[in-house]
């Protein structure tokens, strides 16, 4: 846990000012996790099983897209946010009140698909939302208009409430069943990893005030992010087979691994 905790804030304290002086966490960061690497294969307990990893390729696939995901929607709630009271002049009140829709947008979408098990057709669509309001974001100004950042909201409430539970749902029929428990738990650590990375992102576009310019840039950021995840999506065949079959049928047969 030591080590593991060492190489996420080494990490974490590059990425929020990364620059030749701070060169040294970057090495500390890679030193305690190759650390914990290796103490991990060799503990009866490990903290976090990183033997999950071992030749499960749709698995991985499947943090990588969860990586990207979370960057996209991290930038979002923190970026968007900040832009909204500095570069738009919203009070804090009113930039709450302007994300509202992106929560119940999404708590709508989740309810409506949240009972299908395929993963594929859930990812594809919310990465095209996750393109759509990357785009819509290089559209604003200063001057835009209460409904178009409520626009915003709504688009990016569609990938909200599909992502997360269809990324879910792959780890449940790509994993190992007797690794099942680090494999969700893997799923989170990625998620951070990209909040994480979102919020480095917001600090080097941003910088001292989070203005129209700053917004763009992060804008195009993300909208490259977003691309990468909707390609990573289409290409990976072995998606259709998630929630094609039920793991809990049977304990005898041999469950679906993507290996």
């Amino acid at each position: 846990m030591g080590l593991f905790a060492v190489a996420l804030v080494c990490l974490l304290l590059f990425l929020m000012n990364p620059g030749r002086s701070d060169w040294y966490l970057l090495v500390l960061a890679v030193a305690t996790g190759a650390g914990f690497s290796w103490r991990e294969l060799r503990a009866q307990q490990p903290f976090i099983d990183i033997r999950v990893f071992g030749g499960n390729l749709p698995l991985l696939a499947t943090y990588g897209r969860a990586l990207l995901c979370y960057v996209v929607t991290y930038a979002f709630l923190y970026g968007y946010t900040q832009w909204m009271e500095q570069g738009r002049g919203l009070s804090a009140s009113q930039a709450g009140l302007a994300q509202l829709p992106l929560f119940a947008t999404a708590i709508v979408v989740s309810a409506l698909t949240g009972r299908h098990r395929s993963a594929r057709g859930k990812l594809v669509v919310g990465a095209i939302g996750q393109v759509v309001a990357c785009g819509l974001l290089l559209l604003l100004s200063n001057n835009s208009p209460v409904w178009l950042l409520m626009a915003v909201a709504i688009v990016l409430g569609v990938p909200q409430g599909l992502n997360s539970l269809a990324l879910q749902n792959a780890v449940y029929y790509q994993a190992d069943a007797e690794r099942m428990g680090s494999s969700a738990g893997l799923l989170r650590t990625f998620g951070y990893l990209g909040a994480i990375i979102a919020s480095a992102a917001n600090g080097a576009f941003f910088g001292q005030r989070a203005d129209t310019g700053g917004l763009h840039h992060l804008a195009a950021f993300i909208l490259a992010v977003s691309v990468l995840f909707l390609a990573m999506t289409v290409v990976d065949r072995s998606l259709r087979r998630v929630g094609c079959d039920d793991r809990t049928s049977t304990e005898t047969e041999p469950q679906y691994t993507g290996r």
